[in-house]
């Protein structure tokens, strides 16, 4: 039989915390049970009615594309560390200031190049902008890793979209009627960095808040854009006027165009219808001139007699008129017939 060798001094040492540790687990075992149970379903999570979660497993991406994302509900998922969950908000916008592009120092103190913000305008000037962003999360499973920069993210990509935008600007249409199309250009440019940064982050609006020159320069710029206001609103006065007074003048120019030409064809055609009629005349009267000239001269005398209003003639004296007058006019005192040696005139 082999002889037991005597216990080391360590195994003397670490004897009665082996002691206590078999006896703590013999009364305790179901409190371990307990906490392990409690920590495996640390993992379950309730995803909110207006909320999409994704899983992070050792930092990874745990599905793809909209696979990744879980909807409302209960989320099961590892216990911490092997997963993560991120709960995102689908349908909440978030609001950000950004002030990189105004004095830091106080608006009155003299512009300090170094720590006060600023942006150049395309020809050469200084401005001042202050922003507010309104921004929701459009790809949560992009989001959940650059999640915590989406501020400076945007800080960043903003500030360089507006210093962009304006560089592109002369200050007067900056000033004026032009903010418009500044802001949806800094807001396209912005996006875009922010696509390419995979952020996951889509802006809703921008708004400038501030968007002047520098204090000491505010009066003049002030007395420019007056100026300028008031230019173009005297040019929309004169615009107005003139698409008022044009089509009237223009209705007024048809109008006698129109009676011209009237006036012009009832004349051509009565000269066309005179010609013709004397054309005709004269060849009859080139054919037998004796009888055109006795139809000449009876129309005319028809004509002449169809005017006056002859009451009485008296009877001629030895069988012929002799000194006869008749005097005719279409209008006036009726005609009077007389009878002499001195002829009057006729009408």
């Amino acid at each position: 039989m082999r002889k037991r060798e005597a216990p080391s001094e360590i195994a003397r040492l670490a004897a009665p915390l082996a002691r206590f540790v078999d006896g703590a687990w013999r009364r305790m075992h179901w409190w371990v049970a307990l906490m392990g149970a409690l920590y495996l379903g640390s993992g379950i999570t309730v995803v909110k009615p207006d909320e999409v979660a994704v899983i992070l497993r050792w930092g990874k991406l745990v599905g793809a594309g909209e696979t990744g994302q879980h909807g409302p509900g209960l989320l099961f998922a590892f216990p911490r560390p092997m997963d993560q969950v991120v709960r995102v908000k689908r349908l909440q916008v978030f609001e950000q200031r950004v002030a990189t592009l105004i004095p830091s120092s106080g608006a009155a103190a003299p512009l300090d190049p170094i720590l006060d913000g600023y942006a150049l305008t395309g020809d050469q000037n200084i401005v001042h902008v202050d922003m507010i962003v309104r921004f929701r999360i459009r790809e949560p499973a992009k989001w959940a890793f650059y999640g915590p920069d989406t501020e400076e993210v945007l800080r960043l990509e903003l500030t360089s979209a507006m210093v962009r935008s304006l560089g592109e600007r002369a200050i007067d249409r900056v000033l004026s009627d032009g903010r418009k199309d500044l802001i949806a250009a800094a807001r396209r440019r912005a996006q875009e960095g922010l696509d390419t940064a995979n952020s996951g982050v889509e802006i809703t609006s921008l708004e400038l808040t501030a968007l002047s020159p520098p204090v000491s320069l505010q009066p003049s710029f002030t007395e420019v854009q007056s100026s300028f206001i008031a230019a173009e609103t005297a040019k929309k006065k004169a615009q107005g006027d003139a698409a008022v007074a044009l089509p009237q003048a223009q209705a007024k120019a048809d109008t006698l165009v129109q009676d011209a030409r009237a006036r012009a064809a009832a004349a051509l055609a009565q000269a066309r219808g005179d010609t013709a009629a004397f054309l005709a005349l004269d060849q009859e009267y080139r054919a037998d001139t004796a009888v055109v000239r006795e139809r000449l001269y009876r129309d005319a005398v028809d004509r002449a007699l169809s005017l006056a209003q002859i009451d009485w003639i008296p009877p001629p004296l030895h069988g012929r008129y002799e000194g006869l007058r008749v005097t005719v006019s279409s209008s006036g005192p009726r005609p009077a017939v007389t009878q002499g040696d001195s002829p009057e005139e006729g009408k």
